[in-house]
């Protein structure tokens, strides 16, 4: 069965943007430029039929193409342990709005999701359990506290489907939804 998401890809400016921040943490998995996207709704592993439906189902959304910027950088920790990097994604009504249609579409198709708050974000790295990061991850968050990048329009928002690689998780886009208004 394949994991499944519901995510808006970053564009490539902004994923050179954002590469010039990854570096300097020791033990951290640093995501590829095609990995960098925001996730609107994780689906975890799913049946066939179950894509299927959800596929046709995220077909039904239509909304506007509406701005999104990055702005600043947060740790996502599991008690002391770090787990990621990211950079945060300003707040935005029409963000929110295409997150709850996702969401809704998922549950309607029998799909368990997670009830906790949205919290936009783009991964920039994550941690393996027991990884030793030391001081440098406050390093990091000093020096990149105040970034922000150029504002972009999006566009479109895509299924992706998630397996296991050696270097980590290797991501397809199954289909691409418009938004066309």
């Amino acid at each position: 069965m394949p994991r499944l998401f519901v995510a808006l890809p970053v564009p490539e400016e902004i994923a050179d943007e954002l590469a010039t921040l990854q570096s300097g943490v020791p033990d951290a998995r640093w995501q590829t430029a095609e990995n960098l996207h925001v996730t609107l709704c994780f689906c975890d592993e799913v049946q066939g039929s179950v894509m299927r439906d959800l596929e046709e189902e995220l077909g039904d959304i239509a909304g506007p193409r509406f701005s999104l910027a990055l702005a600043g950088v947060e740790q996502f920790s599991a008690g002391k342990q770090p787990r990621a990097l990211v950079a945060l994604v300003q707040k935005s009504d029409q963000l929110d709005w295409l997150q709850q249609k996702v969401a809704t579409v998922a549950r309607n198709c029998g799909i368990e999701i997670e009830r906790r708050k949205f919290r936009p974000h783009v991964t920039l790295a994550r941690f393996p359990a027991g990884a030793e990061t030391g001081h440098h991850i406050a390093q990091f968050m000093a020096s990149h506290s105040t970034f922000r990048s150029t504002p972009w329009v999006a566009e479109h928002f895509s299924l992706y489907s998630s397996r296991r690689g050696r270097g980590g998780p290797i991501y397809t886009e199954e289909t691409t939804y418009h938004l066309t208004f």
